[in-house]
């Protein structure tokens, strides 16, 4: 029970930065044409916002359900990649079942928080940090969603942009920082444009565009920047 009130008040910082993100979401969600109990349903089964604005995209533009699956294994790879360097931080105690649902709550802000502990974290601890943040998540779709029968439609246009503007505030950081970084991101862009403009790629469907777009970026940052040993 110790361990799990700790993990509540770590993750309260986070659970309250969800919660404006998510309420984002939810009027994007309402907005691309998704039933309320369905986008806080996504919430409920998902932590990832940028796994689930993409999934959001794909459906509004009517896109398969490969192509929502392809678009989620290329935006969220990078989970499992995290997963493993968290399972390194596990207690002993640690059952194969709590990995499952450690693994489902395991996103960036959580990883981050989980991996800075000094000495490893028992099960009990990473569901007290996950329970904020997936609370806050799942209620801030849900009043996001509702919203849309309330508030004007000018607060609901600019509300429906702060989902990008936040992906925006995750990128530019890391870009200053690293010049391959910014190279990725400015290869997507152009890629994306070019997808968007040009007569012949603007035939490709938007779940296809974002995969394309991300992994042919990845590759090429890989290939001109690796990452030294």
């Amino acid at each position: 029970m110790r361990d799990y009130q700790q993990g509540l008040r770590d993750g309260l910082a986070i659970g309250l930065g969800y919660l404006s993100v998510s309420f984002a979401f939810g009027v994007t969600a309402v907005h691309a044409g998704i039933p309320l109990w369905a986008a806080v349903l996504i919430s409920m089964t998902n932590l990832t916002s940028a796994g689930q604005l993409a999934g959001v995209s794909v459906i509004a533009a009517c896109g398969s359900v490969l192509e929502v699956a392809l678009t989620q294994v290329v935006i969220n790879l990078r989970y499992a990649l995290m997963s493993l360097s968290l399972s390194q931080k596990l207690d002993s105690s640690v059952t194969g079942p709590q990995r499952y649902a450690i693994a489902f709550g395991n996103t960036d802000e959580i990883f981050a928080v989980a991996s800075s502990r000094p000495k490893p974290f028992t099960a009990s601890y990473f569901y007290g940090l996950m329970t904020l943040p997936w609370v806050c998540w799942s209620g801030g779709t849900l009043l996001g969603a509702a919203a849309d029968k309330i508030l004007p439609g000018s607060i609901l246009s600019a509300l429906g942009v702060a989902i990008y503007g936040m992906l925006i505030a995750v990128v530019l950081p890391a870009a200053k920082k690293s010049g391959a970084v910014a190279f990725v991101a400015l290869v997507a862009v152009a890629l994306s444009c070019a997808f968007h403009w040009l007569p012949g790629l603007s035939q490709v469907s938007g779940g296809f565009t974002i995969i394309i777009c991300g992994v042919v970026a990845a590759a090429v940052g890989a290939l001109l920047h690796p990452v030294e040993d």
